[in-house]
């Protein structure tokens, strides 16, 4: 129930600005960001769920807690950058969004590296 309580926070912020949009259009810029950042907020406070399923997960795997940390990290530079790239597109700074988008897969790729070295690992292992 709680993705009806923010798809109607979202509607009602939106409309809300829209009366704001024709005279201060600032005015509505700021209450989409209050709004998104609410969301935003809300949305990670749900993270500590997916943690204590990781966290047993973890229990199960070997190394369990590098790939748990990898994991988290890009799931949270992914969220980041798509929350800063929607505010600068809504903003009208496209190019702006468009570094945040390629920072973050670029983020992304970093992040995953130890992953990719330890398969490559295990198949050279398995090789030899």
């Amino acid at each position: 129930m709680d993705i009806i309580k923010i798809g109607m926070l979202g509607i009602i912020g939106v409309f809300f600005a829209l009366q704001f949009k024709s005279e201060k259009p600032e005015y509505s810029f700021y209450i989409i960001i209050a709004i998104g950042a609410v969301v935003f907020a809300l949305a990670a406070s749900r993270l500590s769920d997916i943690i204590g399923n990781f966290t047993v997960i973890t229990n199960y795997i070997d190394n369990g807690s590098m790939y748990f940390g990898v994991l988290l990290r890009v799931i949270g530079i992914t969220y980041i950058c798509e929350f800063s790239q929607a505010i600068c597109r809504d903003a009208g700074y496209l190019a702006l969004a468009g570094q945040i988008e390629i920072f973050g897969k670029i983020s992304v790729m970093v992040a995953g590296m130890p992953i990719l070295m330890a398969i490559i690992d295990n198949i050279m292992q398995i090789s030899a």
